[in-house]
């Protein structure tokens, strides 16, 4: 069902045409008040047909730009390399030059005056559109205030240092073509849409007034594009094709329940191993790939034997499901959850599902270590303006099990490899998450050595003097 606006009203409301009877006037003026298509749809319309001017806090991309006087990390290396400067022409990184040759007249040349010069860092866990609000405001289905709330974290994502995100559930299309199209600041954005959950699982987040479920109407969550609940192997595979014809690099399934959805314990376990195989093969067909929320040993293995090709979080997993993880080959993307620093005010079964992944973070990464398992990184920040800052200090967690050089390899060229295994769905084919010849010109530059002290990646504000995304600089304090 499309949205139009106040605009195109008399076209759908008045229109003579049988199709258009009064239940479907009904259900078309209930998804123009509150849809997913209707969130941002006027922005992204606008930005398409050329409408509306296309601001952004970033600079003009000028056609070189040369970084100097640099100690490069690559995004692969376990040390800096001195003595080279990096030229970036347009998008893309034409040349990491030790000879430090001749450059155009008029190239920018920017003096990193010994910082250190990385990729653009990448969060593999994020929700662009609900980071940032509370889940109260969500509920109410204000698009205003949580476009402007989204927009706000949006820019302060990238100045963080964050130049992309794999985002996993959320009315998140219209935003990113905003932000691919220089209408607002923002990291890429690898899409989900909305997340597919079962009747009662993490992703059903039905008021009490939308239970029992009328088939002819969906809920608030569905009409924002916050999730698709789903109870049969053919409606799997119509929500996840929806996603896919949305745009959606990869698909977020919901195996398990969750700590902010109150009605879904931990210990639940959602679809059934056909279910989950009719996601993935949709997937295959469309060459991209299955990410499944998954937290105990059951929901875990379900999920590898349906052919999953990653799991996040499974902070509660035992010795032989991360074995298993490892054997199959499939990805671990998790998050270091420690303390209630770590995430949004808690109260009741919530706050008793949250200790139990702070008690599982350790056992994870011991577990990933032990049996090599590719794992990603992400923040998983939620519902939280204050929370947003909490995204760095995430990534320097991982110094309890890693290297700081590990770390950084893991949030760029480690979470890139996750990234790419979106294929023909990759809404940004080239290279991220590594400096050389011909990769995607994203790089931020560290007033300092975060090999060395990681810690200086938890004062962006301070310690980051440029941000760089896609040739075009968001900041310079140089």
């Amino acid at each position: 069902m499309q949205s139009f606006g106040q605009k195109y009203s008399h076209l759908v409301h008045n229109s003579g045409c049988a199709c258009f009877n009064p239940s479907l006037q009904i259900v078309s003026r209930r998804l123009e008040a509150l849809s997913r298509r209707g969130f941002l749809a006027g922005l992204g319309a606008a930005m398409l047909s050329g409408a509306m001017p296309r601001p952004s806090a970033a600079q003009s991309a000028p056609s070189t730009t040369v970084f100097r006087d640099v100690r490069l990390f690559d995004g692969k290396s376990s040390t800096v390399q001195t003595g080279v400067q990096v030229v970036v022409e347009n998008q893309k990184i034409t040349a990491v030059d030790p000879a430090n040759n001749p450059v155009p007249t008029d190239a920018v040349v920017i003096n990193c005056r010994n910082g250190v010069l990385l990729p653009g860092l990448i969060d593999a866990h994020w929700h662009t559109i609900f980071a940032a609000v509370p889940l109260n405001v969500l509920l109410a289905g204000d698009p205003g205030i949580i476009f402007a709330a989204s927009t706000a974290e949006a820019e302060r994502t990238l100045l963080r240092g964050f130049t992309t995100v794999r985002d996993l559930g959320g009315p998140v299309f219209s935003f990113k073509q905003a932000i691919d199209g220089g209408m607002i600041p923002g990291p890429r954005i690898y899409p989900s849409g909305a997340m597919i959950t079962t009747s009662g699982g993490h992703g059903d987040l039905r008021l009490p007034t939308e239970i029992p479920r009328d088939r002819a109407q969906l809920s608030t969550g569905e009409l924002m594009g916050a999730a698709a609940i789903v109870d049969s192997v053919g409606d799997i595979r119509l929500r996840v094709r929806e996603q896919l014809l949305q745009g959606a690099s990869q698909i977020k399934m919901v195996g398990s329940g969750g700590v902010s959805s109150p009605r879904s314990p931990l210990d639940m376990t959602a679809f059934s191993e056909e279910e989950l195989r009719a996601a993935v093969e949709v997937a295959q067909d469309w060459n991209t790939y299955v990410t499944t929320h998954a937290y105990t040993p059951r929901a875990v293995q379900r999920a590898l034997a349906a052919g999953v090709t990653c799991i996040e979080h499974a902070h509660l997993v035992d010795d032989e499901t991360a074995k298993m993880i490892a054997d199959k080959g499939a990805w671990l993307s998790t998050q270091p959850f420690l303390t209630m620093e770590d995430a949004a005010p808690q109260s009741g079964p919530a706050l008793e599902r949250i200790q139990q992944l702070f008690a599982g973070t350790p056992k994870i990464y011991e577990f990933a270590r032990k049996y090599g398992i590719k794992t990603a990184w992400g923040s998983d920040v939620l519902f939280s303006p204050e929370l947003g800052p909490r995204q760095n200090f995430m990534l320097t967690h991982l110094q309890n099990w890693y290297s700081n050089a590990e770390t950084l390899q893991m949030a760029t060229s480690g979470n890139a490899e996750l990234l790419a295994l979106s294929s023909l769905r990759n809404p940004y084919p080239g290279k991220l998450g590594v400096i050389e010849t011909g990769a995607l010109a994203d790089l931020i530059v560290v007033d300092g050595n975060p090999l060395d002290d990681i810690s200086l990646l938890e004062n962006p504000q301070k310690n980051l003097s440029v941000v760089m995304k896609d040739g075009r600089i968001h900041k310079n304090i140089l």
